[in-house]
């Protein structure tokens, strides 16, 4: 691995708010250009928890900068591609995973949240211009000033940086301290998700398996490369009494979202009774609405809100770590450009300009979409399961392959292309 060469400006002093995906990255880019990063983390250590996530297009070739496509590689989690399961729980319509297959809802590349945070955060911990700690957030943005941005922490002491970063997720404290209600709109799906993780049996296989329920109803299953089972439930609400529901039960606590889940997944069928058996028990469980963040900038001053905490895509667009990693490694390079002692200003409006359209074109949900996977009635479900079938026969086949699949770039088919730049070079390190 490459040495970083000594850095051709002052020390630029950087606060990241959150260790997840975004903050990492940010850092790993930032570290190799001399820059001082600081990560805080509310928690008391990494958290490896986390269901699946999809590293697409450009991320892919981000990742490939950073050295760590084969770590990206061993904590594939082996599902093998995704297929559905009829009303008597037979499989049909599979959509094998193939290289360079970038129309397949599972990824070449998919992995667990957790697994992926860790490696990124294995990769930056260690340098010698990152510090990580635990337990401890950003109380208050004391002063966002002209010469430096004044941050008091949780325990009391108030430090100076060059720049904050709120990558502190969908509802990030540092963008509720530093941009108004009005400049942050949450946008509703109508969509809500229950992860758990339960224990794996020998009829489990390594496929995404999904079952499509009536009532509006999904049940799926998934594996992991830890030996248990990613088992997820989906709902939209068929009336404003059952959303009602629903969004009260996203504002309680576990008990509550269960014994909801419960009366709603009982009668679902397929593999239903075995995950609600088990969620109780489960030590990764996550209770989702699903909601988009759209602010009408990402910064001000010198805060600059980054992944989820500035645009979070939802579950649905299977793009948000992939756009994660590709905004921060546009924001480090942005910044890389600065001139010595330069206010972050001209960087962080460039990785506006730069990336703000394709997030908006990701961000992008097709009104008819979820309902169309959540059917209400048997009609319907009948239709869907019909035409998937049918679309999985027209890629299986051998020319199709060729012609459509095999022969696309999957690291640059969803028409963003990723900048280079100067201080990172071909391969991410430091020039």
């Amino acid at each position: 691995m490459n040495e970083d060469l000594p850095p051709t400006q002052p020390t630029m002093r950087v606060l990241i708010s959150g260790a997840g995906i975004a903050g990492p990255t940010l850092a790993w880019f930032l570290a190799r250009t001399g820059a001082r990063v600081t990560v805080l983390e509310k928690s008391a250590a990494l958290l490896r928890q986390g269901h699946n996530v999809d590293v697409n297009y450009g991320a892919i070739s981000v990742i490939r900068k950073m050295g760590l496509i084969g770590e990206l590689t061993r904590w594939n989690t082996t599902e093998q591609g995704t297929k559905l399961i009829d009303p008597r729980g037979r499989p049909f319509a599979p959509f094998p995973v193939r290289p360079g297959d970038g129309f397949n809802p599972t990824s070449e590349f998919e992995v667990l949240r957790g697994d992926l945070s860790w490696f990124l955060y294995e990769a930056t911990r260690a340098h010698p211009n990152v510090e990580y700690r635990f337990g401890v957030t950003s109380e208050r943005v004391v002063e966002n000033g002209d010469d430096c941005v004044r941050v008091e922490l949780s325990g009391g002491a108030v430090e100076e940086f060059d720049l904050l970063v709120a990558a502190d997720g969908q509802w990030s404290k540092v963008r509720r301290q530093c941009f108004p209600e009005e400049e942050v709109a949450v946008v509703d799906k109508d969509m809500y998700v229950v992860y758990s993780t339960i224990p794996r049996v020998a009829s489990d296989d390594d496929w995404w398996n999904v079952f499509v329920g009536l009532g509006s109803r999904c049940v799926s299953l998934r594996p992991d490369p830890h030996g248990t089972i990613r088992a997820m439930f989906t709902r939209m609400p068929l009336d404003a009494a059952q959303r009602r529901l629903w969004q009260e039960a996203a504002r309680s606590d576990r008990k509550t979202q269960q014994e909801l889940v419960r009366r709603e997944f009982g009668d679902a069928g397929w593999q239903a009774p075995r995950i609600l058996e088990a969620m109780e028990d489960s030590e990764d469980y996550y209770f989702q609405a699903l909601q988009q963040i759209k602010m009408k900038r990402w910064s001000k001053g010198r805060v600059v809100c980054l992944g989820d905490a500035a645009w979070a895509p939802t579950p649905l667009t299977g793009m948000g770590s992939s756009l994660a990693i590709q905004g921060a490694y546009v924001l480090a390079g942005e910044l890389s450009k600065l001139g010595e002692g330069e206010h972050p200003r001209r960087a962080l409006e460039e990785f506006e300009v730069k990336f703000r359209s394709y997030v908006d074109e990701t961000q992008h949900i097709p009104f008819f979409f979820p309902g169309v996977v959540h059917p209400d009635v048997a009609w319907k479900r009948w239709l869907f399961q019909t035409c998937v079938a049918g679309v999985a026969r027209v890629v299986a086949n051998p020319w199709v392959q060729k012609k459509f699949i095999q022969d696309t770039n999957v690291e640059d088919t969803d028409g963003f292309t990723l900048p280079e730049y100067e201080r990172f070079g071909v391969d991410g390190f430091a020039r």
